[in-house]
């Protein structure tokens, strides 16, 4: 622009001078130099924050080193084990509790959560070959090809009876497919902060890289148990239900829990009430048990033992464990 008079000149450099000092486009935004606001030209300058981010951890149990009374607890039959209460985020017991081990079917709980987080109760499952699991014995339900039942019915058959057939149902339908499915599991798993945990399949029979620890069990546990489906299943003792196969026609099923406390052929100690939990056996494994158990007040407490050398030491050894809550 060209400046043709003095008036007109003095005109434009004001201009020029405006726009140096303002900046090209620029917006200018004021912020209070004040002590009282949270954020301020004060607080910016101070490092002052009235705010806090709450821990990760807050409200979980930490264990940073193996806590043990080998006295009154034999779990020299055990690779792990680890006792907390809930409520109070205390560790009771801990042995090896970060140490990298086979799940076998504990591996299940992951599998109802991630179901419980991302479909519906009423959704109906379609089962593929997928189901065809021939590994012997591996625990199944007996799906075949073309059956269908609902997402509720699914999680209690595979949760009650352990069954691997209804774990593959249950991946491929709400991820897509069984990879996809691992996948979503293992997300959760991180975001959990279970981060020794890797997942290669959704029911937990024998795979290279297919592992967890009693802690990060706890972990995903611990959410488990705030969906109250998740709860009402694992307290059943038996199922009976009806499902449909690829022609309509109606197929039957009943089993009982594997949970041996639920059956009566364990007793827990005296104040203590078993709720449930989640078994697994797999020559890789052992044998292993995860529970959420109460005291007389009603507290909850959360425990799990990995590769235990038989079934009735790892019920005796689970005894042992549960009476410490009442010391």
């Amino acid at each position: 622009m060209k400046c043709t008079s003095k008036r007109l000149t003095a005109l434009c450099i004001a201009f020029v001078i405006a726009v140096s000092f303002a900046g090209c486009g620029r917006l200018e935004y004021d912020m209070a130099y004040n002590p009282d606001l949270e954020v301020s030209g004060f607080n910016v300058m101070s490092g002052r924050s009235s705010g806090t981010a709450e821990a990760f951890s807050a409200n979980l149990c930490v264990v940073t080193e193996d806590i043990m009374d080998d006295e009154a607890v034999d779990m020299s039959q055990a690779t792990a084990a680890v006792l907390f209460d809930v409520n109070e985020k205390a560790v009771i017991y801990s042995k090896n509790a970060h140490e990298r081990l086979y799940p076998a079917s504990l591996t299940k709980v992951m599998t109802a959560l991630v179901a419980l987080k991302n479909g519906s109760p009423d959704q109906v499952l379609t089962a593929t070959d997928a189901v065809n699991i021939t590994e012997s014995g591996a625990q199944l339900c007996g799906l075949k090809e073309g059956d269908t039942m609902t997402l509720d019915q699914a999680l209690r058959v595979l949760l009650i009876n352990s069954a691997n057939d209804a774990a593959m149902l249950i991946a491929e339908n709400i991820g897509g497919t069984a990879e996809h499915f691992v996948e979503m599991m293992n997300e959760e798993a991180l975001r959990l902060g279970a981060t020794n945990t890797n997942f290669v399949n959704p029911h937990g029979l024998t795979a290279e890289g297919h592992y967890t620890t009693a802690y990060d069990l706890y972990l995903i546990f611990n959410e488990a148990i705030q969906y109250e489906t998740f709860n009402e299943i694992i307290h059943m003792t038996s199922y009976q239900t009806t499902y449909y196969d690829k022609d309509g026609e109606a197929k039957n099923l009943s089993f009982e829990t594997t949970n041996l406390f639920l059956r009566g052929d364990y007793q827990a100690p005296d104040n203590i009430t078993v709720i449930g939990g989640k078994t697994g056996t797999t020559n890789a494994a052992g044998h292993c048990l995860l529970l959420l158990s109460r005291d007389a007040a009603g507290a909850p407490y959360i425990s799990v033992i990995l590769r235990s050398e038989a079934r009735d030491v790892l019920y005796t050894e689970m005894t042992d464990l549960l009476e410490e809550i009442n010391k």
